[in-house]
């Protein structure tokens, strides 16, 4: 049974509407793909069946003679009848793991949702592990699990198990923490616009490397990259660190308001920030504006999948001039989409959680022009007609930043430039 409770924390934004219900979304397994990419001397070790091997090895593309940093230990029949002790279990093959990989600077030990690997205390494995383990290399544990998590909200409670390793700032001289996994690339441009704004104390959290870890203390002030993030942010403020409320930075005016954000925190001034960065502003615009024609006034309906789906809309719509028909997310952190939420429109459907079949009516009697989704459920609205976008594009793309927004916008019309070509191609 649904239910529907509508709730303003925000005199000026939508009302958000949570629905309970089946949801379809991917779990937190997939975002080992962008993390062990951005760590380059982590480790993944999932602890699960193979129905979680396949996914991974699916996701990532890897091909069978590559060397990946992440493997499944899967449960075999021994471990499913409790005729093996999986402690032991494990600790036999991190000690296999790690004897043939000496590269690994860090082990992440990952949960995933057979109910055998529920009953496993892997955070108590993780500080064993560690203490065999303590002058190789770092040992913790996060949850994948599909029951536990949608599939972006593994990298919050990746993060968030690494926040005790962080080393204690010595003082409180402000220092700027970037919170989020990002492109090497938009780290490089980011780390160029900060030090054109004269904040140069600036670290980036993940680091590429494992051991790059920064301190943190009343000092740190956190800037968000990601909206999904609220375990680890938590965490970071109970060391000390402080939350820098902003927009995020998907779009051009999302990404000057965040760079905005963080300099006043260092006295810098909003319109200061804008001449400082009016290059890359004009750049993005003339980019933008070449491919906006092809989105300018088509209606847009999400699916609730990523968390990234506020963001998203608040740029398609005030910068690509696309009619927002709904916006439905898996969950709503007020603390983290104040700013967002502020910039929709007050008419817009916002809908927290929602039910797969119900959100698949509406989406059947709106018929939008563009759909943001699951793979899953793409399939089956393309054989009725309607054109999709799969949702776990945007976190396998680097789409933060002034310089990826055209490349952001083309993703959502490269489907509706699509269409058109074959309805011209079919009169031909």
């Amino acid at each position: 049974m649904t239910e529907l409770i509508a709730r303003t924390e925000n005199a000026n934004a939508p009302e958000v509407i949570t629905e309970r219900g089946e949801r379809a979304v991917f779990c937190g397994l997939t975002s080992i793909i962008w993390l062990h990419r951005r760590i380059q001397d982590a480790f993944f070790l999932v602890v699960g069946s193979r129905t979680c091997a396949h996914l991974l090895q699916s996701a990532a593309g890897v091909m069978i003679f590559a060397e990946p940093r992440f493997a499944t230990a899967i449960l075999g029949e021994r471990d499913l009848a409790g005729m093996a002790d999986c402690n032991e279990e494990l600790d036999r093959v991190v000690s296999e793991l790690l004897a043939r990989r000496p590269d690994i600077r860090r082990l992440f030990l990952v949960g995933s949702c057979p109910s055998e690997v529920i009953k496993l205390d892997l955070a108590n494995a993780a500080a064993r592990l560690q203490g065999d383990h303590d002058n190789r290399l770092r040992i913790s544990a996060f949850s994948g699990s599909g029951i536990e998590t949608t599939f972006t909200q593994g990298e919050d409670q990746c993060l968030a198990s690494m926040v005790p390793d962080l080393p204690t700032a010595q003082d409180a001289t402000p220092r700027l923490m970037v919170v989020g996994t990002l492109a090497d690339i938009v780290e490089e441009q980011f780390r160029r616009h900060f030090t054109q704004l004269g904040i140069n104390e600036v670290d980036f959290f993940p680091a590429a490397r494992a051991d790059d870890l920064p301190a943190v203390g009343p000092g740190t002030r956190i800037l968000l990259a990601q909206p999904y993030l609220g375990d680890t942010v938590g965490a970071l403020r109970k060391r000390g660190a402080k939350l820098i409320s902003a927009l995020y930075p998907l779009g051009i005016q999302g990404t000057l308001a965040w760079f905005q954000a963080a300099a006043a925190e260092w006295g810098c001034s909003a319109e200061t920030v804008q001449e400082s960065l009016a290059i890359p502003i004009a750049r993005a615009q003339k980019a933008l504006s070449r491919v906006r024609t092809s989105l300018e006034g088509k209606s847009l309906q999400f699916l609730p999948d990523s968390q990234l789906e506020i963001p998203l809309a608040r740029f398609l719509s005030e910068e690509c001039g696309m009619s927002l028909v709904e916006v439905a997310t898996p969950y709503v952190d007020q603390s983290l989409m104040a700013e967002e939420l502020a910039r929709l429109a007050e008419d817009v459907r916002v809908v927290e959680g929602a039910d797969l079949d119900s959100a698949l009516a509406r989406v059947r009697a709106n018929r939008p022009d563009l759909t943001v989704c699951g793979m899953g459920i793409a399939n089956p609205l393309e054989a009725e007609g309607l054109r999709t976008k799969w949702s776990i594009e945007l976190v396998f793309t680097p789409i933060q930043g002034f310089d990826q927004v055209a490349d952001l916008a083309g993703l959502f019309s490269r489907p509706l430039v699509r269409e058109r070509q074959l309805e011209v191609g079919s009169w031909s």
